[in-house]
């Protein structure tokens, strides 16, 4: 086997998965760990933090993972999706998964999944037969701690299969609402399903209706609930006993955007929990860790002129975000926004938040099957979104490289091309781009 008959064969259980009836959601997690159980409950032989939320999640994960590294554990990562490669999603001390070792893991374990009962749990998912390979490396890898980011929600995902020693909810807002819910409370019900008896349940402060939904679920799992306040610096949350050791020091991350700030935060205060249960994690480990963690295409800034900025934003609050990080680092410079989306995303509130504030617009779409390539849609769309005496330049292009080349010949002096609407265009323009990546 080669790593392309290992990418193909991890592949193939998409294939199944379109083939067979969709299951219930609550079917999915007994599914996972059965699996697990069947290649030995890998998941045993380390620590976990798992980390669920709407945004945010994975930029928390990378900064936990750093300051967890730079205590001297030694660290798993597992994250979703990935931008170039699949050996992303597995991370050895925040080292992808090499070719090599991805094809010897699927070698070992594809008999076990090969004869996975089927009849009694149903296919594994693509994400069932990843999540299961990357735990079974942390655990020969003699990981210490993993940092799992959850898939899709919480309550059903493959990452609540693991027995936690710290829970994290970061922001919440609406996106999946056909599978978690059409309320805030439902989906933070759902994505705070990773809550577990005993076990320190660190959430961001939420909308009232999000909070109580999360200090439900946390009742009901009977696990502490301990709050980050969104406002101020601090990051020392709030619970039923404070913490001992909380971190006093300045939050200083390397990751740019000022929404970074409150992942930053969220960060630091889960590893002060994790201080609480004796792990040795010095200010310094936390300081350095916050300095050194990278996230390409999170409000990823490429600077020059034009200066580009590429972050994957998805959904209206995330948008939202991107447009206020925008305003407070470059102010009133000309933007030229980049746009291309997959056809499951809310533009509307996506536009609601970007198109009013863009000094012209190129609309364009990745090579991905679910992009949304209806580009005089989206045109019309946009034009909606401005008055009459303020029409908005708009060009159309099939491919990246093109909507890049057509930006450029937008921008005035000073300029900014942001380039948005999901992380599979935020992929193809780094590497039109030519900015460093993984390579399959």
């Amino acid at each position: 086997m080669n790593y392309q008959d290992a990418l193909n064969y991890i592949y193939s259980f998409l294939d199944s998965e379109a083939k067979l009836p969709r299951l219930p959601a609550e079917f999915n997690l007994p599914r996972t760990v059965a699996l697990l159980r069947a290649c030995g409950d890998p998941q045993r032989e380390f620590r976990s933090v798992v980390v669920a939320g709407t945004k945010g999640k994975g930029s928390t994960s990378v900064m936990l993972e750093s300051i967890l590294r730079h205590a001297g554990l030694r660290t798993g990562l597992w994250t979703s999706p990935h931008l170039h490669s699949y050996r992303e999603r597995i991370q050895l001390g925040r080292e992808p998964i090499g070719q090599e070792l991805l094809v010897a893991q699927v070698e070992r374990l594809r008999p076990i999944f090969d004869r996975f009962d089927i009849e009694q749990f149903g296919t594994p998912s693509v994400f069932d037969i990843g999540f299961v390979i990357a735990l079974d490396l942390f655990a020969r890898s003699q990981v210490e701690v993993a940092v799992l980011e959850v898939g899709l929600g919480g309550r059903y995902d493959c990452a609540n299969a693991v027995p936690a020693v710290l829970s994290v909810i970061t922001s919440i807002s609406y996106d999946h609402m056909h599978v978690l819910g059409h309320t805030l409370a439902e989906i933070a019900y759902q994505k705070a399903g990773i809550a577990k008896s005993g076990v320190p349940l660190l959430a961001l402060e939420q909308a009232p209706e999000a909070m109580q939904a999360i200090a439900k679920a946390a009742g009901e799992a009977q696990a502490p609930l301990y709050t980050l306040p969104r406002a101020g610096d601090s990051a020392t949350p709030q619970g039923p006993r404070p913490l001992s050791q909380p971190y006093a020091g300045p939050i200083r991350p390397a990751l740019q955007g000022s929404f970074q700030r409150e992942n930053a935060r969220l960060a630091v205060a889960a590893a002060a929990l994790l201080r609480e249960q004796c792990y040795e994690i010095a200010d310094e480990a936390i300081d350095a860790g916050l300095a050194s963690a990278w996230w390409p295409a999170r409000f990823e800034v490429v600077a020059g002129d034009p200066t580009y900025v590429i972050d994957g934003a998805h959904n209206g609050d995330s948008a939202a975000r991107l447009l206020e990080a925008l305003r407070a680092q470059f102010g009133g410079s000309q933007l030229v926004l980049v746009f291309g989306t997959t056809q499951d995303k809310d533009v509307a509130r996506m536009f609601d938040t970007l198109i009013p504030a863009a000094d012209a617009l190129v609309l364009t779409h990745s090579r991905h099957p679910r992009a949304d390539t209806h580009m005089a849609t989206l045109a019309e769309a946009a034009r909606q979104r401005r008055a009459a005496d303020a029409p908005l330049e708009t060009r159309l292009t099939d491919d990246i490289p093109k909507a890049l080349a057509e930006a450029r010949t937008l921008a005035r002096p000073g300029a900014v091309i942001c380039i948005t609407g999901s992380l599979f265009v935020a992929a193809a323009a780094r590497e039109a781009l030519g900015l460093p990546h993984q390579r399959d």
